[in-house]
């Protein structure tokens, strides 16, 4: 299993590294054994989390409101609990360079 990945209960964990301001949203791969994902957003007054929730909400297929921050609110690493998902539902979505 990949180590950015976690089974929780009712879905996932995935352990992150955000590089906000970037040029685009995506995931660019794995940095130690977090996955790496570039935002567009600053990391001013959440707005960099609540950009982050809703890319992976669109990219699982979810509802917003099944994407939640549970740690790294005002850090790069963050850890996501994407609720409704199995990890191989993740790991055939995520397609790492």
């Amino acid at each position: 299993m990949a180590p950015w990945l976690h089974a929780a209960e009712g879905g996932v964990t995935i352990d992150l590294f955000v590089q906000p301001r970037a040029s685009k949203n995506q995931i660019v791969g794995v940095q130690g054994d977090e996955l790496k994902v570039r935002l567009t957003s600053p990391p001013v007054d959440g707005a960099a989390n609540k950009l982050c929730g809703e890319y992976f909400a669109k990219l699982f297929g979810v509802a917003k409101g099944d994407v939640t921050l549970v740690a790294g609110e005002r850090s790069r690493h963050k850890r996501l609990l994407v609720r409704g998902l199995t990890v191989d539902e993740v790991l055939r979505t995520v397609d790492i360079p």
